[in-house]
């Protein structure tokens, strides 16, 4: 390889490397009619899947019907024009149901759409930052557990409406609600109820004879037409809502007291991380699904903006949705343009047909939100999970229930918390010595000696050498620092092999600090051998410097230098 090749390979992406939206890619590659037709009935079928599912989605969050409509039209017509990946349909999503639900509930339909703005200026930031790649790092348990538990709480929020209940006010946590459903039982609507059952029945039916099949759509228009044509006493968009609007409004700042913004702060970062989680999450299965590579920063850009110019319009919380992505790459998407036209499909639905929306019984869209729940909860993720891994699947039951039952925040955070701490575990288990004996061991009974098995180092008495491998940090460093404080004749020269160390922090240099101080004093000369560059700025800028120890390229120059200092 040339100079200029290696060069080439080794150059950083420029800003338009990594920020120019697949929408400019595609249309540099060339875009002809046919890939418009192929785009066109991508959009078509993705629209209707995503008419139901978005007002569904709004109401399930306590807003109305059409802003989870201007959400689709706006926000996932800048995600695909923005966005870093080639199939991505951005619109409301479930996962959000719950998190928008509690944001109007204390803070009123102006709170979310602040919320929303300042969600959509932290992901611009975390864009531009670059900060992209770093949620990939979010451990898999945590993010099952955190959808599954936010499929149950979907699941409950739609009871009432499932089966017609009467009931005033629904209480916010699940304990409560649940309790107040029970309560409500006797207020029971069989009409509200069988037709909740035939649209489950007709969605889950359609599905098994033709997956490709708008199954939502098709229940949510047949149970229109039957609540019409029978004039079921039920619940509809326009008794509860008054109709569906038949255009966009007029872009405005949400009016809301610039005072209360900090008590909005936590609800806009959980936006904005559940945001870019999902969207991430759904470019990562879009590039699993189609072999390409999605711009992750660019994508983190094209939420932002959306989210903005979504609140903007009076619509909710948008982001990257996995279901209606995959739907548009098995409808045979070339590129952004069908997403782009998916929302002027819906924005065209919406100036037709709102009049007809009106008839739509909100059980058959609670029927569409309970599938929607089901499908969230990834069983044979969790069973794989539950069966093969008990720290993973400790982590998993604790964000998990933590969702279900106190806040979806907490949930993240003590799921990402315990995620880290048992991948440290995992880190310190890997430190070895030359017999690879693990430093670190499982937990035994108090009556049974937990170190390692003792193992003299290489030497001659006068000289000896012992090896560390794996990283060196805070998780391993006090097992390291016991085991070489266990080492009892004192040798002349003490050789420290680290180079199979490819990581050290401070702990572990603070460990390696006192081990030399104790072995100066006693006369014995330590060697640093094979140490990396990072690992050897590490130990010298905290306290391991060429006053404490010696740094020596190679065990055998290591041994040569001992020998000749000792005559």
């Amino acid at each position: 390889m040339s100079n200029s090749d290696s060069g080439a390979l080794a150059r950083k992406p420029a800003f338009r490397d990594l920020f120019t939206p697949k929408l400019v890619t595609v249309l540099r590659e060339g875009y002809g009619a046919e890939a418009l037709k192929t785009d066109a009935l991508a959009g078509l079928t993705v629209a209707i899947v995503a008419l139901p599912l978005s007002m569904a989605i709004a109401i399930g969050a306590g807003a109305k019907p059409e802003t989870g409509l201007f959400t689709a039209v706006v926000g996932g017509f800048l995600v695909s024009a923005l966005g870093g990946s080639r199939f991505q349909i951005g619109g409301p999503a479930g996962a959000f149901i719950v998190l928008m639900g509690t944001t109007i509930e204390r803070f009123g339909l102006s709170g979310l759409f602040l919320a929303t703005i300042m969600a959509g200026c932290l992901m611009l930031a975390a864009g531009y930052l670059r900060l992209g790649a770093y949620v990939k790092y979010i451990p898999h348990p945590v993010v099952v557990g955190f959808t599954a538990g936010i499929g149950v709480i979907i699941f409950a929020g739609e009871i009432k409406d499932l089966f017609g209940l009467m009931l005033n006010h629904e209480p916010g946590p699940i304990i409560p609600k649940l309790i107040a459903l029970a309560q409500a039982a006797p207020t029971i609507n069989p009409w509200a109820t069988g037709v909740s059952a035939l649209c489950l029945a007709l969605i889950l039916g359609l599905k098994r004879w033709n997956p490709n099949f708008p199954g939502l759509l098709a229940a949510v228009v047949t149970a229109a037409l039957v609540t019409w044509l029978f004039d079921l006493p039920i619940e509809t968009i326009g008794s509860r809502f008054g109709g569906v609007p038949n255009s966009l409004p007029w872009p405005k700042w949400p009016s809301f007291p610039l005072s209360d913004v900090p008590e909005l702060i936590p609800n806009a970062v959980a936006i904005a991380v559940l945001g870019s989680i999902e969207s991430l999450l759904s470019a990562v299965v879009a590039d699993g699904m189609t072999g390409r590579r999605h711009r992750s920063n660019c994508e983190l850009v094209a939420q932002g903006y959306a989210n903005i110019a979504s609140a903007f319009f009076g619509g909710l919380c948008a982001t990257g949705t996995i279901a209606r992505t995959a739907t548009n790459i098995r409808a045979h998407s070339r590129g952004p343009v069908s997403g782009m036209l998916h929302s002027v499909f819906l924005l065209a639905f919406m100036i037709i047909a709102a009049p007809v929306a009106g008839y739509i019984p909100l059980a058959a869209l609670a029927a569409v939100l309970a599938t929607v729940a089901w499908n969230m909860a990834e069983r044979s993720q969790i069973a794989m999970i539950l069966r093969h891994d008990r720290g993973e699947a400790a982590v998993l039951l604790a964000t998990f229930l933590l969702t279900v039952f106190r806040d979806l925040t907490e949930g993240i955070a003590v799921g990402v918390t315990l995620g880290a701490i048992l991948f440290m575990h995992r880190m310190a288990q890997l430190v070895e010595v030359t017999s690879h004996q693990p430093w670190i061991v499982d937990d035994v009974g108090d009556d049974i000696d937990p170190r390692p098995p003792y193992v003299p180092g290489e030497g001659d008495g006068d000289i000896q050498a012992y090896r560390i491998s794996g990283p060196f940090f805070f998780g391993a460093a006090s097992t390291v620092a016991g085991v070489l404080d266990e080492i009892g004749a004192k040798p002349k020269a003490f050789l420290l092999d680290l180079a199979a160390v490819p990581l050290a922090d401070g702990a572990g240099a603070q460990a390696l600090v006192g081990f030399a101080t104790k072995a100066k004093r006693a006369g014995t000369k330590v060697y640093i051998v094979a140490a990396t560059p990072q690992v050897t700025h590490t130990l010298t800028q905290c306290g391991l410097g060429a006053e404490v120890v010696t740094y020596v390229p190679s065990m055998a120059e290591a041994r040569s230098l001992a020998r000749a200092e000792m005559t």
